[in-house]
């Protein structure tokens, strides 16, 4: 049983008391008795409006599925479609049109675009590296992925390879020619840089002196004058360093000395407290919360074993630099942090109201995290964060804009708890519900003075497609989803209704995850449509594949791209509700069905087990073809709504779905083979994770919007009980 403490109508986890009493409010203007005596006051306010506005989501869900079954075997009129959404209130009217307001943002939120990470707040070390992710090595990243051919003699692995490291540097040079070209001349042909009349000036191998083609895209050094240890540069907003020693056993045979080329990388990054992570009850929140507070006042360390070696992790300074004339100048060291509180479905075991009942885990999270996030915002730390004085939440699984009011008034509420200045919270509005992408123009209009970012996310964003239509008819498979109309239209929707509202140059416009880890060579080939398409951000799965998709930024000006895009036709609202039905089922053979059963079932399966047995919220799981795919609830949800779809809709039978998940039991449990602490699911499939990866299906449609988290959490309890 938990130990509690009763403060007023709550009754308070003593685990997550302490944290705040020992480690949390020391340093703030806050007392233990005003936090408690102005958050019970927050929970009695919000938590029934907070399940008000989840009966609405229920009520509405009803009558779609009521609709559509009074429409079975009609076809389909998409204007009656159209005009039922609107008389439900599912579909509100749009208003006049605005500019958002917000103020105090950072400038790497406003000005500058490049990579976003998102990374799991339960994982210490994870969530410092991420932070740190500001900065990457392209030698790097380049050596120790697939960008460069292991062709010729060029492999990796082991020792240095002298092979590789040259095709590495001949793409790197070949990057500096193309983003901060030389007057004349190549990078291969440099021999060394000189800061001269506060200009540089770099020499070629035919002792020619040359400049950069742009000369104010040297902004800055290290080192002395006329030999420079560093060259500072900057293109489209983001910075890259030149690192010049010719003592390094690279730099040794380089003709400039040049040993590394460092890029900007990821300039914000999302600590999750949400789908990446599995955190259950009390003591689960106290490693979340303890994390965030690490981060916020810069003494979060984590030590850990690596190749035999003890090692210690911790945040990086800032970085020191003399501009042109010798000037002193700093650049921030770390990615700036936003954190990603909880959805308004789930509650936690972590404090209870006066009637017994979990209170809202949105709630909990939005107070614990302001206040913590005060830290910095009071300089009670060796770090800054914001230099700007905000709190960056994003906030996912909102549905319309009543449900991003009720954040926009808790945030205020909690800012007058804590003692903060109005609007000093901004809020970052998830477009992953099918509501919220129909409604987005007015959901981001109630949040016009609070808003920094929007983006779209395609696997919530298909689970809700599928769980909203569920009556509609069976599912198209999910390897054809993309290929929908309504995607491509959604996609382009977020971006016209964000730069109708104003963000160019205010907020950020963001794209979804590359979900391949290991494949960096097809996310290179790929991504650059994502700041093609007028995206300031995009999420990546790794500090490595930051730094090569900040590649992408240097090679595409985002504020361009937007510029171009404010004139062009609107996506269609037509194609966005467009279901993406199967029109045929019997085009599908029976080996078609199967298949589309096998990968989902493997995927769940997958993901969940982990998820279950030991506690970890997002990782690189193995597909059915054994490629790593990094996996979090939002995979879970559309596999799982998948195949319940299918199921519901006759394409499958609840034997053949059973058959299927013990087959792929055994796949997973192969899998997983090396690792020691893995449970195996066959042959007894009568564990709580294979349990829980069926009643995902079995229960999906019943589950509400068809979202992972109640079965999986009210499991996972099971198991640490």
């Amino acid at each position: 049983m938990t130990e509690r403490i009763q403060y007023g109508d709550l009754q308070v986890a003593k685990v997550l008391d302490n944290l705040l009493v020992d480690e949390i409010l020391p340093g703030l203007n806050v007392t233990h008795e005003e936090f408690w005596a102005t958050f019970n006051k927050i929970v009695e306010d919000f938590s029934q409006k907070n399940r008000s506005l989840l009966t609405f989501r229920e009520n509405l869900q009803k009558k779609i599925d009521n609709w559509h079954l009074s429409k079975k075997g009609l076809i389909h009129d998409h204007q009656e479609y159209k005009s039922f959404l609107r008389e439900i209130g599912y579909w509100v009217d749009e208003t006049h049109d605005f500019q958002i307001t917000t103020s105090g943002v950072d400038p790497e939120i406003s000005e500058i675009a490049g990579p976003q990470l998102v990374v799991p707040i339960m994982n210490a070390r994870f969530s410092l590296n991420a932070a740190n992710a500001r900065w990457g090595s392209l030698y790097d990243a380049l050596y120790g992925t697939d960008m460069i051919s292991e062709d010729g003699g060029a492999e990796r692995g082991g020792t240095y390879n002298p092979v590789r490291g040259d095709k590495v540097i001949e793409f790197s040079k070949t990057f500096l020619n193309e983003t901060v070209p030389l007057s004349e001349g190549s990078y291969q042909d440099v021999t060394s840089f000189q800061i001269i009349d506060r200009s540089l000036e770099i020499t070629l191998s035919n002792q020619s002196k040359v400049k950069l083609r742009e000369n104010d895209k040297f902004i800055g050094y290290k080192g002395e004058p006329d030999n420079p240890s560093v060259i500072l540069l900057k293109n489209n907003n983001l910075h890259l360093e030149i690192q010049v020693d010719r003592e390094d056993y690279v730099g040794r045979d380089d003709a400039a000395g040049i040993k590394d080329i460092l890029l900007e990388s990821a300039i914000t990054t999302i600590q999750d407290c949400e789908d990446s992570v599995a955190a259950v009850d009390a003591e689960d929140k106290v490693t979340v919360y303890r994390n965030w507070l690490g981060l916020m006042k810069g003494d979060l360390r984590e030590t850990f074993v690596k190749d035999d070696s003890q090692m210690t992790r911790e945040l990086n300074p800032d970085r020191n630099y003399s501009d042109p004339s010798g000037s002193q100048f700093e650049l921030p060291g770390r990615s700036l942090l936003l954190v990603r509180n909880v959805g308004h479905l789930m509650t936690n075991l972590a404090i209870l109201d006066k009637n017994g009942n979990e209170i809202p885990e949105g709630i909990l999270d939005a107070m614990f995290t302001i206040c913590i996030a005060k830290h910095d915002l009071e300089g009670n730390n060796s770090m800054t964060n914001s230099r700007s004085g905000s709190v960056y939440i994003v906030k996912p699984k909102m549905h319309g804009p009543d449900e991003v009011q009720f954040t926009c008034d808790l945030f205020e509420a909690v800012e007058k708890a804590l003692k903060l200045k109005p609007l000093t919270v901004k809020i970052g509005i998830m477009d992953e519900e099918r509501r919220t992408t129909i409604n987005l123009k007015e959901c981001i209009k109630v949040a016009k003075d609070r808003v920094i970012f929007i983006n779209t996310g395609f696997l919530d964003r298909t689970g809700d497609e599928i769980h909203t239509s569920m009556e509609a008819g069976p599912m198209i498979p999910k390897a054809l989803m993309k290929q929908q109309p309504w995607i491509n239209a959604y996609e382009d929707w977020n971006v016209d209704k964000g730069l109708e509202a104003g963000f160019k140059g205010k907020a950020q416009i963001g794209k979804g995850m590359w979900p391949m880890p290991d494949e960096m060579l097809g996310m290179y080939k790929s991504k650059s449509v994502h700041p093609e398409a007028g995206a300031n951000c995009a999420w990546v799965p790794s500090p490595t594949a930051a730094t090569l998709h900040a590649i992408h930024y240097h090679q595409i000006s985002v504020p361009k791209a937007q510029e171009k895009l404010l004139s062009r036709t609107e996506a269609s609202i037509d194609d966005i509700l467009t279901i993406p039905l199967l029109e045929d089922p019997s085009s599908l053979t029976d080996k078609e069905k199967q298949e589309e059963m096998d990968n989902n079932a493997q995927g769940i399966l997958g993901y969940v087990v982990r998820w279950i047995d030991q506690g970890v919220g997002c990782s690189k799981v193995p597909d059915i073809n054994n490629v790593g795919l990094m996996e979090d609830r939002a995979t879970c949800r559309i596999s799982s709504q998948h195949m319940a779809n299918w199921l519901h809709h006759g394409l499958c039978t609840e034997d053949q779905v059973m058959d299927t998940m013990k087959k792929m039991a055994l796949v997973v449990d192969q899998q997983n083979m090396a690792d020691p602490d893995y449970i195996n699911m066959a042959p007894g499939y009568d564990g709580y994770a294979f349990q829980a990866a069926c009643d995902l299906v079995f229960k999906g449609r019943a589950q509400p919007s068809g979202y992972t988290e109640p079965i999986l959490h009210e499991t996972r309890l099971k198991v640490k009980a």
